[in-house]
């Protein structure tokens, strides 16, 4: 399989875009990998870039998208923070990927059992260890957390319900923030030039399921 070329990423439609990753996901899955010569595909990509995709992660490190997309050098811009939620620097990041790159899909990819999702139930107890930056990422989640949270329910990454319950609301408010704070993506998506879609990949199984 080579690296994409200027040539053969404008024939691609947003949705050609996401099949290239449900297709990959499968193979991952099924421990199938697409035949690629590496070597080639840094040859190929050494005078430019042309990815399909543009995927913000989290951090963990089992949850790397172009191993579980099943993807090569030049197929993917990966954008990678704990928890993959939004900020200004990496809606930048989409809209050079989308409006000056070329890719035809923003993937925000969640995980099951998500460390800085936890870090977030259990803010208390990490507040209490004096990290003041990671004090400040876990209280992102915040507000999503009493939005899903039910009455009476325990706020605790013990509740695993919750914790899939954020996980998901997670991605949904991060789709929200992308189409909200960039008009720039918001309107490639209206012209249909790009897809916005949110995924969550499961730790146990490899699987990535499309929300």
């Amino acid at each position: 399989m080579k690296a994409h070329t200027h040539e053969t990423q404008s024939t691609i439609t947003p949705e050609r875009a996401l099949e290239f990753l449900k297709e990959g996901n499968q193979r991952f899955v099924n421990n199938l990998k697409a035949n690629r010569d590496l070597l080639e595909q840094v040859n190929a990509t050494r005078e430019g870039q042309w990815p399909f995709a543009v995927i913000l992660s989290c951090i963990d490190s089992r949850t790397s998208a172009e191993l579980i997309f099943d993807q090569g050098l030049g197929d993917v811009f990966s954008i990678r923070i704990a928890g993959n939620f939004v900020n200004q620097d990496i809606l930048g990041s989409m809209e050079f990927g989308c409006n000056v790159a070329g890719s035809k899909l923003v993937v925000v990819l969640g995980h099951t059992k998500c460390g800085a999702l936890k870090g977030g139930l259990d803010a208390a107890k990490i507040e209490g260890l004096g990290m003041d930056n990671l004090n400040h990422l876990i209280n992102h989640f915040d507000p999503i957390i009493k939005e899903v949270m039910e009455d009476g329910e325990e706020r605790s990454s013990a509740n695993s319900s919750l914790l899939e319950r954020l996980n998901h609301q997670n991605v949904k408010s991060a789709i929200e923030d992308i189409r909200k704070q960039s008009s720039t993506l918001r309107k490639l998506e209206q012209d249909g030039k790009i897809k916005i879609v949110g995924a969550n990949y499961d730790v146990e199984t490899g699987v990535v399921s499309w929300l």
